[in-house]
């Protein structure tokens, strides 16, 4: 079995499905008593948050550097981050390391080309939604990336801050979600991808009128069967 990095804490609460999420892929696949090679680096997300408001993504690259470096000395044979915001600053993680760094947007491109759906809503934070690292990925794999409009992504960014990044689970904005999901099927969207590893924690697929592509379960199944190739 590999080992697996994760660089995680952004926000703690999203980074406890990746341990079970692989975790149980492995008991399910070999059975008896075994379990995944996982380090877990938790970073302090209010620092890695102060760099993505004041724009010092540089700053937020350096700290995330240093840990993938951490991880890589402490065996993990690839690394995933586990967040989808703070893939914009995956080039430059790439650079710092030798191992594979498993990008997020790359594995569930990888689920939505299995089921030809090509127009794509995304939901997630701020800069997820509106800047184009995370976006031109899906793009340059033939689909179209719908978003909302300027209210509704407001709406989506302070509900995984205020609420989700702290534990805070509302059916008030369960409901929101579920609406602003109605809006983007009618301007087209055939699929939702929750392209924020909290989303997950608020919507299921019972609140969603489009199927939805979970990406904190995308990325850490995809980590569980990279774990155990040969």
């Amino acid at each position: 079995m590999k080992t697996v990095g994760l660089i995680g804490g952004m926000s703690w609460e999203s980074t406890i499905p990746y341990y079970q999420i692989i975790n149980d892929y492995v008991k399910d696949t070999l059975g008896g008593l075994h379990s995944a090679r996982i380090i877990l680096y938790s970073v302090e997300f209010d620092e890695i948050e102060k760099c993505q408001s004041s724009g010092d993504w540089d700053r937020g690259a350096e700290i995330l550097g240093d840990v993938a470096r951490k991880l890589e000395g402490a065996g993990a044979d690839f690394i995933l981050i586990c967040t989808n915001t703070m893939h914009k600053v995956a080039p430059q993680i790439r650079r710092m390391v030798s191992v594979p760094v498993v990008h997020i947007a790359d594995a569930t491109a990888d689920e939505l080309e299995k089921t030809g759906v090509k127009n794509v809503a995304l939901l997630g934070t701020k800069y997820t939604m509106t800047e184009d690292f995370y976006k031109s990925r899906l793009i340059d794999r033939g689909f179209n990336v719908i978003i909302p409009d300027g209210e509704d992504i407001d709406v989506v960014n302070t509900i995984i801050f205020d609420e989700l990044c702290v534990g805070v689970i509302k059916d008030e904005s369960r409901k929101r979600y579920s609406g602003i999901i109605g809006k983007l099927k009618d301007k087209g969207a055939e699929a939702v991808i929750l392209g924020c590893t909290e989303i997950g924690l608020l919507i299921k697929q019972e609140d969603s009128v489009l199927p939805i592509y979970d990406t904190t379960e995308i990325h850490a199944l995809r980590a569980a069967e990279m774990l155990l190739e040969d």
